[in-house]
Parts: C-alpha cells; structure tokens; sequence
C-alpha cells in the first residue's frame, strides 16, 4: 500500500502543529485501500542521510492499520530510546519506510545448524525469546547483517543476551513483511 509513508508522514507533522488527517480524509483512505482498517501491525522507519533516525513498531496486531501506523510514525520520531526526538528542521530531511508484517509463526529447531537451514535471510524476520527477554530484526536487518552468525549474534545483544544465545536455545518465531519507502510512490 504505497500510502502508508503518506500517513506515517502526515501524523508526524501533525506533532509539529500542521493538520491532522480528519475523521472523513481516514474514512476517504479506509474506502480507498480497505487493508487500512484491517489489524495489523507494521514497523515505520525513519531514515536520515541514509541512517537509520528511528524504528519503531508492533509485532502483533491489535488495532487498525492506519491507526497502527500513524501511531508508531510518532513514536520513530519522538519515542526511539536510541535518537533525540526529532526536530521540525529534520522532518523535510528524513525518508519514510513502513513494514507491515504478517502473524509471527513459532519456527521449531533441533539445534543451530537446522535453524541455519530453516531461516530464510531477507525474507524472514525474527523474534529470538529467553529467560523473558525478547528482540526482533525486521527481515531488511539481513541487508545489513547478511551473515547467518552475525545477525543473530546482534539480535542476542539487543535482547541483552549473550552473543551466542542460539546455543542456549531461544524460541525463534518468523514472520514477513511488506515493505514500502517513500520514493516507491512514483
């Protein structure tokens, strides 16, 4: 849905005063793309000069689309722990990506060798959980991480895990997700 940067941007603007998306300009979008209104839950990245500015999302869905997105376009500008919040000076220099994911599904493996076999990098994202601590890497995360030992030693570390915590046996749930950035809107 090649709108759904349009309304990332559009409710973080509206932090900085500019008007909000009205009750009948959501109806007119709902009508228009009827996923809109479907629960679902999507990640927004902001990205800026090429760097990553802030990312967050949800990884299950328990609201409208459109509410889910707009609500986490303002929590990548204001809320990521990891960036200052960001500045209306900013706002014309970030680029938008939205992911909407699909239902997280439980991947059983017997060690870390069949969990090599089973993941699929940059298509899969993954949800690694131990002792009650969780992290997850969307499936774009692979772009960067591309190598199997490195990207889940990275997702270990943000679970405040050890970097080898696959060998500890970590439930692993997969999901996939569509993605769209601002320029794909030509």
């Amino acid at each position: 849905m090649k709108v759904l940067p349009r309304i990332a941007r559009g409710a973080i603007a509206e932090a900085f005063g500019e008007p909000a998306l009205t009750r009948d300009q959501v109806n007119a979008l709902v009508a228009e793309y009827p996923q809109l209104a479907q629960e679902r839950a999507a990640f927004v990245t902001l990205h800026k000069h090429g760097q990553l500015r802030g990312c967050i999302g949800s990884i299950v869905p328990t609201r409208p689309l459109i509410e889910d997105v707009m609500a986490n376009a303002k929590a990548a500008a204001f809320k990521d722990p990891r960036f200052a919040p960001l500045s209306r000076d900013e706002l014309d220099e970030i680029g938008i990506e939205v992911s909407v994911l699909t239902i997280p599904k439980p991947l059983p493996y017997a060690d870390v060798e069949d969990l090599r076999r089973k993941i699929r990098p940059g298509t899969d994202g993954v949800i690694i959980r131990l002792n009650g601590r969780q992290a997850t890497f969307l499936p774009s995360v692979w772009e960067q991480l591309p190598d199997f030992d490195q990207f889940f030693a990275h997702l270990c570390a943000k679970a405040g895990l050890p970097a080898d915590c696959l060998a500890m046996h970590p439930d692993v749930h997969v999901y996939q997700a569509e993605k769209v950035r601002e320029q794909d809107l030509s």
